[in-house]
């Protein structure tokens, strides 16, 4: 089982080492990070994904920005020792349940065409692919644009 929550200060440096590892030369900075724990960007939630052992250990996390009526999943990262445990599940489920509640209607992403273990996650999930970015990536990779129809309860 795994906790997701949103993230604390004390949780940063667990979130850049996160960053670096999920995205050698994107990262995002531990100052960006900061200010989104602490609520400095008010469009952009930032969960994290604990093991459920003792240790309570950060296993992933998640970036999302929520503007009205479109959310964007800007991140989602587990390391490597904790992949394909769930965890990745859990933390897109708390994005959609969080956009949701936040009256989002549509939940959008964008992944590289070369990440197969990616696109076939989110197609599982139920997202569809509604654009291509070509050279959207800086080593000038094509973005697939996904799409998931959250449900408002109509």
């Amino acid at each position: 089982m795994t906790t997701v929550r949103p993230a604390t200060l004390d949780d940063i440096p667990a979130v850049v080492l996160l960053e670096l590892d999920g995205f050698p030369g994107d990262a995002w900075t531990a100052d960006y990070l900061r200010i989104a724990a602490e609520g400095g960007m008010p469009t952009v939630r930032l969960l994290v994904a604990e093991s459920d052992g003792p240790d309570r250990t950060v296993v992933g996390h998640a970036i999302a920005s929520i503007v009205f009526e479109v959310a964007e999943l800007q991140r989602i990262a587990v390391g490597p020792a904790y992949r394909r445990r769930g965890h990745a599940q859990a933390l897109l489920a708390a994005v959609i349940e969080q956009a949701t509640a936040e009256g989002a209607e549509r939940l959008v992403l964008e992944v590289r065409e070369t990440n197969e273990p990616a696109l076939a996650f989110y197609a599982s999930a139920g997202f569809v692919e509604i654009d291509r970015r070509p050279r959207y990536y800086r080593d000038g990779t094509t973005g697939v644009v996904l799409e998931l129809t959250l449900d408002q309860g109509r």
